[in-house]
């Protein structure tokens, strides 16, 4: 079955409310989408939302290289060879991860609708349905509360809490969560690189008897090895900034291991082999899996949680990352049921392409 057209484009989105991490602050975001047609009418759909301060891509660069003459050759060849496709992609393009990111998720949804199968089925699924955290950004503690309120009653009740600025205030947010809701919320820490070592371990001291559940990329890039000293902590921390692909993600399998959970972005690696390859090395060494996202369309969120479910040894989700998008490009993909995250039963990802 030959491909047949190819077509990229940028979307601006606006998000319904802006939220604040330990770097920055985010009110709209920019997706890039791929369409990969083929002979006999089917569209596979990828899209990509890279973060360039974490990846070095922005989603303009992502464009242009979804518009260079190598992908439109792709043209004609047969969507049975997806898999050599993508990696002709990663020789071309180095480490472009959203450019590959909306290429291999393309190949992906087309090839899978092909056969007439869900993409989770093809790698196996082994997971029916987890528990989303939702995302509370950095603010004052009562309106930290007030957003827990809003999101329990939606139904969520997995919560990661925007940390990085002044630990002291971050403790007093999760305290104040914590005495309000009690046992009736799941707690995660997502420091964005905002903590030394010193501070981390202050943070450890006094967030003891707090049932934290994992704290997420609470140091600098580049500072891996001072975990070493946290080596109590380690099965809480996880990484997501400094593991960016399986080149990484071999680095901290080796002991004594510096985390002991892997936060795998599509937007990071560059797909879903990528995300395969780090989820396997993570596998072998007894590291779970904590699927994250940044703000991305229900394309790239529905094709996270296919390959999330298909891996044994997925322990987490945060894939909010469509919930405050004010419009989209695709629909369906995934029901959302008391926080839980369930995929439909459509061959590839799922979801259906809206008309621009």
């Amino acid at each position: 079955m030959k491909i047949v057209a190819i077509r990229a484009y940028i979307k601006y989105l606006a998000l319904t409310k802006p939220y604040t991490i330990a770097y920055s602050t985010f009110t709209d975001v920019e997706l890039v989408f791929l369409e990969i047609e083929l002979e006999n009418g089917i569209i596979g759909v990828g899209s990509a939302s890279p973060a360039e301060e974490v990846v070095g891509e922005n989603p303009t660069q992502t464009l242009a290289s979804l518009q260079t003459d190598f992908v439109q050759k792709l043209v004609g060849r047969d969507i049975r060879h997806f898999q050599q496709l993508i990696f002709e992609a990663h020789q071309y393009f180095g480490y472009l991860p959203g450019t590959l990111a909306a290429i291999d998720l393309a190949l992906h949804d087309a090839f899978c609708q092909y056969l007439a199968i869900p993409v989770v089925d093809y790698y196996g699924r082994k997971i029916e349905a987890l528990p989303t955290s939702v995302t509370i950004g950095i603010k004052g503690v009562e309106e930290t509360v007030e957003e827990a309120k809003e999101y329990l009653s939606l139904g969520f009740s997995t919560l990661k809490v925007k940390t990085g600025l002044d630990w002291q205030e971050d403790l007093e947010r999760v305290v104040a969560l914590r005495k309000s809701f009690g046992n009736a919320i799941t707690i995660r820490v997502d420091a964005n690189q905002g903590y030394d070592l010193d501070t981390l371990q202050k943070w450890f001291e006094h967030t003891q008897s707090l049932e934290i559940e994992l704290v997420e990329q609470p140091i600098q890039v580049g500072q891996e090895n001072n975990l070493y000293q946290t080596l109590d902590f380690a099965s809480s921390i996880a990484a997501d900034e400094s593991l960016k692909d399986a080149q990484y993600a071999i680095k901290f399998a080796s002991e004594p291991k510096r985390f002991g959970i892997f936060n795998i972005k599509l937007m990071k690696c560059g797909g879903l082999l990528p995300a395969l390859e780090i989820a396997q090395i993570a596998k072998n060494v007894g590291i779970s899996l904590f699927w994250g996202c940044n703000d991305e369309s229900i394309a790239s969120i529905t094709a996270a949680l296919h390959l999330a479910y298909a891996c044994p040894n997925t322990k987490y989700l945060d894939l909010d990352g469509s919930f405050d998008l004010a419009e989209d490009l695709v629909t369906g993909g995934f029901e959302v049921k008391n926080g839980f995250m369930y995929l439909n039963e459509k061959s590839g990802f799922g979801f259906s392409l809206l008309k621009l």
